[in-house]
């Protein structure tokens, strides 16, 4: 039985000038504190009473104008670097090659939050060198004493030594505090340039061959411009996959480094095409900007946007800091969420202290103020969840922190405590004067949550009835699922595969004991665009999510999984891209995790196969059929056979050419950015047709076969 869509019937109620100053003077139903340990509530006495109300926060993080040699700390080769690249830019692959990138550009940002640049360039070079340009300070060209060398040489040849370490620092706050950016570029280069406009000079080094120099920092001449000007080229020693730089990822980052930071200017040019590609991008709105560009894609629910920004001051050790924070919301009509956040410019995708800040101001001021207008009626069974409030919520928190603490090596998750209570504070109080302002605007939000809160019930009663319809749990496996023996989900492979004819080949040709094949009937429903009833009711997305066994949405957890290889095998043709995509769309939005964990892959079916002499040969594209022919010295009118489906290879093959571990080739899903990731599929996947066709226009050129 479907669940019909009902519209809220919550009333509409508007505050009158009473009622406002009800709101305004009662006290709250939920308190502040709620949401908050015992040791977070201690954090009080160190943070000031006053939220700094600030127009300009860049009045908060501004550094120091007298920035010399003596602000470079060195905490000590190179040739480390080289050994173990991954340790520092993740990998080798083609985001490792990126990161070089966004290292040198953090720099010119921190130039920027510091108050000291408002134009950062970027260009790729016809030769697939980058050249990143700041109108900043210029690094320090003094010597250093710890070393006996320019700052310069210091800052490109010494790991850990920068103008961000110390309490004398150069910089307020930055993005990279590691002090490992430069060097590490430098390291990994082929030859790198460095230009420094400062003091009324222009200053120049180079260093090849992965950071030695040719010669010592020189004055080559007079300058009345400031900053900094770097070029390098990746090495291809390193870079073995490819030293080829991907205009729309530098895009994409680029125009999302312009959103954080309002105001900055970032102009992108390919010099690799004729006439170059520029792009230039500022947004004064900053966040906010950011909220309404997202939800572009989207049906806005008003066209308001809420802003926010404020400050407090946490004081420890004796030292003052002033923590910086920016809210920017928008609710839309579906029911997607859309909730980024950032900590000093660097993406958060696991979160931290500040989205917790954020989730409780937003549920606690919901609460109240529903309560306050009879929205929610019973106050000790009626309260929002934080589900609630996040269905169909576009919001994007960023802090500015003069000390970050991060979880990981890969800064996913910000872990200051004292964060937490300034967001709630800060954006809590924004909020709540926002519901006294705006009155039909918190009208048609608390209406959407009441209407979401509504469903949830709905739907979880739905569930239920279910189960007792059928008799079933959701945890039990589907019946179409060969599941393996093993229990060990290190080792167990999941085959996601297209089709009942090519699941019965699959189910042949696997290894029983590790290996599992769940076939699907045709194409599942594109999650971007369906309503969640609609996803919960579908049998194919039902039966991977009991497959997989970690749940979905809100509730996965990726610790549960029964499968750390999830393997979407599909034909290679136009079709089996489609299901990829849909599968993939799924994943992202529902069991997003899975994809961060490094846990899903694509099969690589061979397009060709070969026969000669007794023995196959099989080719993964036209190249390989080429190269094979050529080997083998065959005529051109040889035969060869074109597999237009997996279902067309008996179970030998198939295990031979796809399932084998010893042979097949994968492919591993992974998102560098899940903001961007998130954008992207919301572009291709959603409702709007015109992201879609502009994207396809853009990118029409790249297609070299199409299958139709």
């Amino acid at each position: 039985m479907a669940i019909k869509e009902e519209k809220s019937t919550t009333k509409e109620l508007l505050l009158d000038e009473s009622e406002e100053k009800e709101v305004k003077e009662e006290n709250l139903t939920v308190s502040e504190d709620e949401g908050f340990t015992s040791s977070e509530k201690k954090l009080d006495e160190k943070i000031s009473k006053d939220i700094i109300d600030i127009t300009d926060e860049k009045s908060l993080e501004k550094g120091s104008e007298n920035y010399t040699g003596a602000d470079i700390t060195v905490l000590e080769g190179l040739e480390a670097v080289r050994m173990r690249p991954g340790m520092y830019i993740g990998s080798t692959s083609i985001t490792g090659l990126h990161h070089l990138i966004w290292e040198i550009v953090d720099n010119g940002i921190d130039e920027a939050l510091a108050g000291f640049c408002d134009t950062i360039s970027v260009d790729i070079n016809e030769d697939n060198s980058i050249t990143v340009t700041d109108n900043g300070r210029g690094i320090p060209v003094d010597t250093v004493d710890k070393t006996g060398i320019s700052a310069v040489e210091t800052v490109y040849t010494k790991l850990h030594a920068g103008g961000k370490f110390g309490l004398t620092s150069g910089y307020k706050v930055s993005g990279g505090l590691h002090g490992v950016g430069a060097s590490v570029v430098n390291a990994l280069s082929e030859w790198l340039e460095v230009t420094v406009y400062r003091n009324g000079g222009e200053y120049f080094i180079r260093f090849e061959n992965g950071g030695s120099k040719t010669t010592h920092l020189k004055r080559v001449g007079d300058s009345d411009k400031k900053g900094t000007k770097v070029t390098f080229k990746p090495d291809p020693l390193i870079f073995r996959e490819t030293t080829e730089f991907s205009y729309e990822t530098i895009k994409n980052r680029i125009r999302q480094m312009a959103f954080l930071n309002k105001s900055v200017r970032f102009i992108l040019t390919d010099k690799r095409v004729e006439p170059n590609k520029v792009r230039d991008f500022k947004f004064d709105g900053g966040i906010k900007e950011y909220v309404s560009y997202i939800n572009k894609n989207y049906t806005p629910l008003s066209d308001h946007v809420f802003y926010c920004e404020g400050a407090q001051t946490f004081t420890e050790n004796d030292k003052n800091m002033d923590i910086v924070v920016e809210v920017a919301f928008q609710y839309i009509t579906q029911d997607n969420y859309n909730i980024y956040s950032f900590c000093n410019n660097v993406s958060t995708g696991n979160g931290g202290t500040h989205l917790d800040g954020f989730y409780l101001a937003l549920n606690r001021v919901f609460n109240n103020i529903a309560r306050k207008l009879s929205i929610l009626k019973d106050k000790d069974k009626e309260r929002f969840s934080n589900e609630d409030c996040r269905k169909g919520i576009t919001a994007v928190i960023s802090v500015k922190h003069p000390n970050p603490e991060y979880e990981g090596q890969t800064k996913g998750k910000l872990g200051n405590a004292e964060v937490k209570k300034i967001v709630s504070n800060v954006f809590g109080a924004h909020l709540e004067r926002f519901f006294t302002e705006e009155k039909q605007e918190a009208l048609s939000i608390l209406n959407k949550v009441r209407y979401n809160y509504d469903n949830r019930l709905k739907l979880a009663a739905y569930e239920e009835s279910m189960k007792k319809k059928s008799g079933l749990e959701l945890t039990n496996l589907p019946g179409k699922l060969s599941d393996c023996s093993s229990s060990n989900p290190e080792e167990c492979e999941l085959f996601i595969v297209e089709g009942n004819s090519a699941g019965g080949s699959a189910k042949q040709g696997r290894d029983p004991k590790i290996q599992a094949v769940l076939p699907l009937r045709g194409k599942i429903l594109n999650v971007q665009k369906a309503q969640d009833h609609k996803i919960y009711e579908n049998a194919e997305i039902g039966s991977m999510i009991k497959a997989i066994g970690g749940g979905f949405g809100d509730s996965f957890d990726v610790t549960k999984i029964r499968y750390h290889k999830v393997i979407i095998m599909t034909d290679a043709d136009v079709d089996g891209s489609h299901i990829r995509i849909l599968l993939l769309t799924f994943f992202n939005r529902f069991m997003k995790p899975l994809i961060e964990n490094g846990y899903v892959y694509i099969a690589q079916p061979p397009l060709y196969k070969v026969e000669y002499k007794g023995k196959a040969y099989y080719a993964y594209n036209d190249y390989q059929l080429a190269v094979i022919r050529k080997e083998l010295d065959l005529k051109n009118n040889y035969p060869f056979q074109r597999y237009k489906g997996l279902g067309e290879m008996d179970p030998d093959q198939l295990e031979e050419t796809t399932m084998d571990p010893k042979v097949r080739k994968l492919v591993r899903i992974t998102i560098e950015d899940a903001n961007i990731a998130d954008e992207l599929f919301t572009e291709l996947m959603g409702e709007e047709v015109a992201p879609r066709n502009e994207f396809l226009s853009e990118n029409a050129k790249y297609v070299k076969n199409l299958d139709i």
